[in-house]
């Protein structure tokens, strides 16, 4: 049977921090609160060095600059400062998702093999062509040495991500899981998501970070949620939508709406509700409870 309204699940992971990256967007100027610690638009990925830092962005394409950024500001670290040097940490998994993070470079790479340029193709562009290139360069860049998964999901992928950062905490596979999202708005990019589908929103280029940890850590931490398995689908809770104007993040969506639902959750009783996917893809929902509603 499933909980009502006011019970807690009987599996939670703790959502301990968030961010949202969107270049051209505040996200706090529609969700107050949303991305602790940052005011005002985001840079757009040519730009990343101005939060990341000059050095070892070279090669990287724009769906993984944008992730950078996104886990740095989850992380709560400046501008500009990486963290400390050191052997990978076993306890810190990374899950990250994109459908279209490296389909410029893909067709790019396609193209000059039909055209017989092979010789003309950069050997920077070797990892980039690599399906789990954003997962792995996170992991590379804050010295994550745990489990390291790439979601390729469609519609649903976001959501997908974070119930897989649960389940590594669950199964003890991790202490600490980095969830991140990111979609590039390129031309190859956005010209495949319309084809994909006609009705659907822009694409629109932005990342965004979950931070969980197992549940008790939400005890000692003053802004942690819990995330649990959904509801009955009946049951009347809040949901996470995204404003409008923002676009469609594809797969970074359900991680914004997640970001969004912790957001949410922290200024009422009762659990907060992300349903991500479209008919084409299905759907994957989660909700998201205040730490204090949810003992």
């Amino acid at each position: 049977m499933s909980p009502g309204a006011g019970q807690a699940p009987g599996w939670r992971v703790a959502l301990t921090a968030r961010s949202l990256y969107l270049p051209g967007i505040d996200p706090d100027a529609a969700v107050p609160g949303v991305t602790p610690g940052r005011a005002g638009p985001a840079c757009p990925p040519d730009l990343a060095h101005e939060l990341l830092g000059r050095k070892g962005l070279l090669g990287k394409d724009p769906a993984t600059r944008l992730a950078l950024c996104a886990v740095h500001q989850a992380l709560g670290l400046p501008p500009g400062r990486r963290p400390p040097p050191g052997p990978p940490d076993p306890a810190v998994a990374v899950v990250a998702s994109s459908n279209l993070g490296n389909l410029d470079t893909v067709v790019g790479v396609v193209r000059s093999v039909r055209a017989g340029q092979r010789k003309e193709i950069s050997p920077l562009l070797a990892p980039r062509a690599s399906s789990n290139v954003i997962a792995s360069a996170v992991a590379i860049w804050f010295g994550c040495g745990g489990p390291n998964l790439m979601l390729c999901a469609g519609a649903p992928s976001g959501a997908e991500a974070v119930l897989t950062g649960a389940l590594l905490l669950r199964a003890g596979r991790a202490a600490r899981v980095i969830v991140v999202g990111a979609e590039p708005a390129d031309e190859v990019a956005a010209g495949w998501h319309a084809r994909r589908s006609p009705r659907a929103a822009p694409l629109r280029e932005g990342s965004a970070c979950v931070i969980l940890e197992p549940a008790q850590q939400a005890a000692g931490t003053g802004g942690a949620v819990l995330i649990g398995p959904a509801l009955a689908a009946d049951t009347a809770v809040e949901h996470a939508d995204l404003p409008a104007g923002w676009g469609d993040l594809y797969g970074a969506h359900g991680v914004a709406q997640t970001a969004v639902a912790a957001t949410l959750a922290g200024r009422r009783a009762g659990p907060v509700r992300v349903v991500c996917g479209d008919p084409a893809d299905g759907w994957r929902r989660l909700d998201v409870w205040p730490a204090s509603g949810a003992s």
